[in-house]
């Protein structure tokens, strides 16, 4: 499909992410965010200290606790100025009480 000049992975671990970190990734117009269940506090602290010309117009965020999803999205909307676009579950472990949640965040402005 040609657009491995346009796409970028990294791993990393979410809970030891920084600022500076992010920086040295490089900017990127979108995210692929999907964080154990403890979530990504972390990531969302680190981008805290990004100037918002560093920040991803969209972020893709997969949760399996909707609970931190919930945490994390309070401030992605309330601080860093994204607007949850569009979310849904999906029932992934049939017969069990686990579903999977996908929120999209836009950034406004």
């Amino acid at each position: 499909n040609q657009l491995d000049h346009k796409t970028q992975f990294t791993q990393s671990n979410l809970f030891e992410v920084t600022a500076t970190d992010l920086n040295s990734w490089g900017k990127a117009d979108k995210w692929l965010i999907d964080p154990p269940r403890e979530g990504a506090m972390e990531i969302c602290k680190a981008m805290l200290d990004l100037p918002s010309t560093a920040l991803p117009k969209r972020i893709v965020y997969v949760s399996c606790n909707p609970k931190t999803l919930a945490r994390d999205a309070a401030i992605l909307t309330h601080e860093l100025n994204y607007t949850l676009s569009k979310a849904g579950i999906i029932n992934m472990f049939p017969h069990t009480s686990h579903i999977e949640s996908i929120a999209v965040f836009d950034r406004l402005g």
